[in-house]
Formats: C-alpha cells, sequence, structure tokens
C-alpha cells in the first residue's frame, strides 16, 4: 500500500549495475540500438574490465530498470561509453539523470574531466550532453561500423573549472526541480571509491 501512495520520482533509484541486472540491460540495449551489444558484451565489462563502471536507473516499483550508462576509467578522464533509456520512458529527463549520476560517479572516483563520442545524427543526445557541459571538440570520420556515420567527440572543461562548475549548478537546479523527491545521489560512488 505504501508505494502506491508514493510518488513515482520517490521510486527512482540509480545504482551500480549488478550481473543480475544483465537480462534487463540487455532489453534496453537491444531496444535503443540496432547493433547494439550482447549480454556476453555486458558480463565482460561487469568482471573483466577493472575501468569500466556501469550504473541503472530503476523504478523500484513495477516497472523495473528503465536506462543504464556506462564510464570507463581512463587515466584522470571519465570516458562515457553508452547511455540508453527504454525508447517509451524517453522525454521524462531519464537520460539527465544518468549523465549525472556518471559524472558524479566519475568524479567520486578521481577523474578530473569526461569524453565520448556521439553519432553526428543524434542532435537529441548532443543538445544532453551539451546541458551538462560537454562541448565539440573534433570528429571521428565513419565511426560507427554499422553505418559508417560519423561521431562527433565531446568533452567537458575541466570538473573544478568555473565554466563546468556554472553549467554543473544550472543541471542540478533543473533535476531538483524536476525530481524534488527523488533524492538521487552519485550512484555506488561510495562503494567503488
Amino acid at each position: 500500500m505504501e508505494s502506491n501512495s508514493r510518488s513515482p520520482m520517490a521510486r527512482l533509484r540509480l545504482r551500480p549495475m549488478a550481473a543480475a541486472d544483465i537480462p534487463s540491460v540487455s532489453e534496453v540495449e537491444r531496444a535503443c540500438f540496432d547493433t547494439g551489444w550482447p549480454a556476453t558484451a555486458f558480463e565482460r565489462e561487469l568482471v573483466q574490465n577493472g575501468a569500466a563502471r556501469y550504473i541503472v536507473l530503476e523504478d523500484t516499483g513495477a516497472a523495473g530498470i528503465l536506462g543504464f550508462g556506462g564510464i570507463w576509467l581512463m587515466l584522470d578522464e571519465a570516458h562515457v561509453v553508452t547511455v540508453a533509456v527504454l525508447p517509451e520512458e524517453r522525454r521524462h529527463g531519464y537520460g539527465r539523470i544518468l549523465v549525472q549520476g556518471l559524472l558524479d560517479l566519475a568524479r567520486a572516483l578521481g577523474m578530473t574531466s569526461a569524453t565520448l563520442e556521439c553519432r553526428v545524427s543524434n542532435t537529441g543526445a548532443r543538445a544532453l550532453y551539451r546541458a551538462f557541459g560537454f562541448h565539440e571538440v573534433g570528429l571521428r570520420k565513419r565511426y560507427y561500423s554499422d553505418n559508417g556515420e560519423d561521431a562527433t567527440i565531446m568533452t567537458t572543461e575541466a570538473f573544478d573549472s568555473a565554466p563546468f562548475r556554472a553549467a554543473e549548478t544550472r543541471w542540478r537546479a533543473d533535476l531538483a526541480r524536476r525530481f524534488p523527491c527523488a533524492g538521487l545521489v552519485a550512484p555506488g560512488a561510495a562503494e567503488q571509491a
């Protein structure tokens, strides 16, 4: 009865991805990407890749995993390798929650900036990343093997720089306004630091 009286926002939880999440994460991956990773790739990332950190956004009610994201720790830079939200759950701010979670995790693990590649045609994702202080710095020609599409390289300023802190102030205020009951914190930062 209590879970029915809670706000849907209060049911959102960011947490580290676990092996038990792989079937659900694989479903999200297949729904989002035509040539997504197989479940075995996520298993390898969780078990064998010491530089990899993955998070999931779950609805602790009936919906389950809504999306996931991952970073690789590369010296002092976090490389965002994936962010995915179920297509039917998009446009609710869940991608924003995941990106904030990845950046919070990166900072908690001592990273000083973040970088990523994004399809040139994915204007929505590029706008999302710009809202979090990423800016376009280059192009990787024919980066995507499925169709030869180019990738835009995006990076943040140093996390402790004034431009990044200004962007951070804006996105945190936006998320606090959109998700006042969620109490979202950096997922697993304490456990993985």
